[in-house]
């Protein structure tokens, strides 16, 4: 039986806490952004942090972390086609890409661990991050992944996710077990991988609203990888020409803080810190989005009303947002077929959930996790 590492005794002894490698995805920002609430908690216990990351992530992470230590890690850097197939075939054409960065992850831990031995590394859906002599921790919320290719296509893919997974001693998975569900079937399959399964509850590191009045009428929050984001950037702003209501556009290009103003009515900002992004979405009636998952627990933490709209060809975000459209918690329209109007009509129509999501049970497995020295 495979023997689950222990924190080194040299971190545990006198009660001092872990040193913790922690690094996420750059598929989208929202695998960094998502870090962000379990960094806090480690930080809040006295953990030691290192952050491994590429320079756009940083750009994120520094004004969140200033103190913190970066080490720069390459990321995967994918690219998406124009249309929702050319978008299916660019990720099947770029899994040989993938497979070359995991083993490039892989190299760059053994390299880095000779250098600068660490007690915990936490990897969001990064597969190459796992060592056997340090506890290792996958966090993704993706346990059945679909393909947009088909049943068959799903479970085969979904082995061989669970078989990348099992290397692992700890799964987290940033959901609700059972019907309070988030994410469906993507983290509630019928069949877990071999390892600890741990739910870790919504994440988000935004804060509750009170007693905002709606000042903004609609906020639009872009992100995902090119050209798809800029694609619908632009079918946004051609169809706010004509827009009358007070709206702010969210860019998100962390890279840069510009701020434009388009007429009387129209904000955009090229990134929005954290601060801002959450008086922004709280100040808002209706927020247009993709249904990226960390948006998902964004929006439904501020008991926002949401339009989402999938980036085609995305399989994840389409089963995301049809499934969350049928348990009445967000409307759903596509790219294809989105007009702003007839989306803020549909809208005002859709009879909301008003459902209340507590997104601190991640505290906890933490907790458990220092308390237990990595036995979990």
């Amino acid at each position: 039986m495979f023997q689950i590492p222990k924190f080194s005794a040299s971190a545990m002894q006198n009660g001092k806490k872990p040193l913790v490698l922690i690094s996420p995805l750059d598929w989208g920002l929202g695998h960094t952004t998502r870090c962000i609430p379990i960094i806090h908690e480690l930080v809040q216990q006295g953990c030691t942090i290192i952050i491994a990351c590429n320079s756009i992530q940083k750009a994120l992470l520094i004004s969140e972390f200033p103190r913190l230590s970066f080490v720069n890690l390459q990321g995967y850097d994918l690219k998406y086609g124009k249309t929702r197939w050319g978008t299916v075939l660019r990720i099947i054409f770029q899994i040989p890409k993938i497979l070359i960065r995991i083993n490039n992850e892989k190299r760059w831990l053994n390299i880095f661990l000779k250098q600068q031995p660490v007690d915990i590394i936490i990897s969001d859906n990064r597969f190459g991050l796992q060592a056997r002599s340090v506890y290792s921790i996958f966090i993704t919320h993706q346990l059945y992944i679909k393909t947009g290719l088909g049943n068959i296509a799903d479970k085969f893919v979904q082995w061989l996710n669970c078989r990348r997974i099992a290397r692992f001693n700890t799964c987290w998975v940033p959901d609700y077990k059972g019907p309070q569900s988030l994410a469906g079937k993507l983290s509630n399959p019928g069949k877990l991988p071999p390892l600890p399964v741990q739910y870790l509850g919504g994440l988000s590191r935004l804060k509750p609203c009170h007693g905002e009045t709606n000042p903004i009428d609609l906020l639009i929050i872009l992100s995902g990888p090119e050209p798809q984001r800029s694609i619908f950037e632009n079918k946004l702003l051609h169809e706010l020409n004509g827009y009358t209501g007070k709206a702010v556009l969210v860019r998100g290009l962390p890279e840069s803080k510009d701020v434009i103003k388009i007429g009387n009515n129209i904000t955009v900002y090229n990134y929005a810190p954290v601060n801002l992004l959450n008086k922004l979405i709280c100040s808002a009636a209706y927020i247009i989005s993709r249904s990226g998952y960390t948006t998902v627990m964004d929006v439904l933490k501020l008991q926002k009303k949401s339009i989402f709209v999938p980036t085609p060809g995305q399989a994840e975000q389409e089963y995301l947002a049809e499934y969350l459209h049928s348990k009445q918690l967000a409307y759903t329209v596509s790219q294809q077929q989105f007009s702003l109007e007839a989306a803020l009509k549909a809208a005002h129509q859709f009879p909301y959930s008003e459902q209340v999501f507590s997104m601190e049970d991640y505290k906890l497995v933490i907790r458990e996790l220092l308390e237990a020295g990595g036995t979990k």
